[in-house]
């Protein structure tokens, strides 16, 4: 996923905690719910074009804080006070946060427009019937590669192991992430939560590690553009996109072992100050038309169907890189909260780092 580190102000988090406390603990609409609507998401994900045409049509302000992790979000909710009404937490993070009781269960009675997603997104593992998210953007983890380095076509996750590129392989650093081809190039679903097949995973990350270049979850398209990568473990979207348009050497694939999706997608918070003004966002988002602006003006994937008749480009449609084909999408997995089994994922990748 494309994460961009974004700083939050001291006066703007101190402006909405006022905000907060003067809601009351319930986050039962003020008079400012119809102006006011206070949003806590990923960098990068919502077009400054959406943010103009909700504003325009509903006249309510919207004020955007940025993450650049889950964990930063959460622990922002969790500290209490945070103002927020609206916050965009990845599949795995939506978990934990229902967990936590730091997100409220939606009241579908006032959302329009969930039959507008596609069907890989309208029941999903980690939030059956979209009961504390509506699915924003969307992406895949798959494998980068540069044909002129590689000399050959690519389509498996062995290529991040082949000896023949040692020294031009990059692997995500993001340990969830770099446990997907470790597991799938053992034969194993990347959704496993059973600590022999995460050793197994990790045993494959120690035997890699000396053919590595880096761990790289920033430029590493950049890199395959210039050929000082040959193979990269990649997420799909519009980095990568915009680097596969641009060089027809560098492509991007869904490894026939499977791959991964990612989801970023809107919940409204605990004891939101603008409750009524965030179900007028969901409902906003999940117009067609409106959902198309993630495509056109974001580069990225949106996980509404009805919205790809309103997408221009549509050579992005069959752009790999931004959305699969359906056989593609039907073979990949949401990566989910492995719950007790984080800690093996923890204290493997410890290992992993540290040879």
């Amino acid at each position: 996923m494309k994460r961009t580190t974004a700083l939050i102000a001291t006066a703007a988090i101190a402006a909405l905690g006022l905000t907060a406390c003067s809601s009351g603990s319930g986050g039962s609409s003020s008079s400012a719910a119809s102006t006011q609507l206070n949003v806590y998401a990923w960098a990068d994900e919502i077009p400054k074009t959406v943010i103009s045409a909700f504003e325009k049509e509903t006249g309510i302000k919207v004020t955007i804080d940025t993450f650049d992790a889950n964990e930063t979000m959460i622990s922002k909710l969790a500290a209490g006070g945070s103002g927020y009404d609206i916050v965009e937490p990845s599949q795995y993070a939506v978990q934990q946060l229902v967990g936590q009781e730091l997100i409220e269960k939606l009241d579908h009675s006032k959302i329009e427009g969930l039959d507008n997603l596609g069907k890989k997104f309208a029941d999903p593992s980690y939030d059956k019937g979209n009961e504390y998210s509506v699915p924003w953007v969307w992406g895949t983890t798959g494998l980068a590669y540069n044909s002129t380095c590689t000399g050959k076509e690519i389509d498996s996750w062995d290529a991040l192991w082949d000896p023949a590129y040692k020294g031009k392989i990059y692997m995500l650093d993001n340990m969830l992430s770099a446990y997907i081809p470790a597991l799938q190039y053992k034969g194993l679903k990347a959704t496993t939560t059973s600590e022999k097949d995460i050793e197994k995973g990790t045993q494959a990350l120690l035997d890699q590690k000396p053919l590595l270049a880096g761990y790289n979850s920033s430029n590493y398209a950049d890199l395959l553009a210039s050929g000082d990568a040959c193979v990269a473990e990649a997420y799909g979207g519009s980095a990568i996109a915009k680097v596969t348009a641009a060089n027809p050497n560098v492509k991007f694939v869904i490894p026939k072992e499977g791959g991964t999706l990612w989801v970023d997608g809107f919940s409204v918070a605990k004891d939101a100050p603008h409750r009524d003004a965030a179900y007028k966002w969901l409902n906003f988002t999940l117009k067609p038309e409106i959902a198309a602006m993630l495509t056109n003006d974001g580069g990225s994937a949106t996980p509404n169907e009805a919205a790809k008749a309103n997408i221009t480009d549509k050579s992005l449609l069959d752009n790999v890189a931004v959305y699969p084909t359906d056989a593609q999408l039907e073979k990949s997995e949401f990566i989910v909260d492995p719950g007790k089994a984080l800690t093996y994922f923890q204290q493997g990748w410890t290992k992993v780092k540290a040879s």
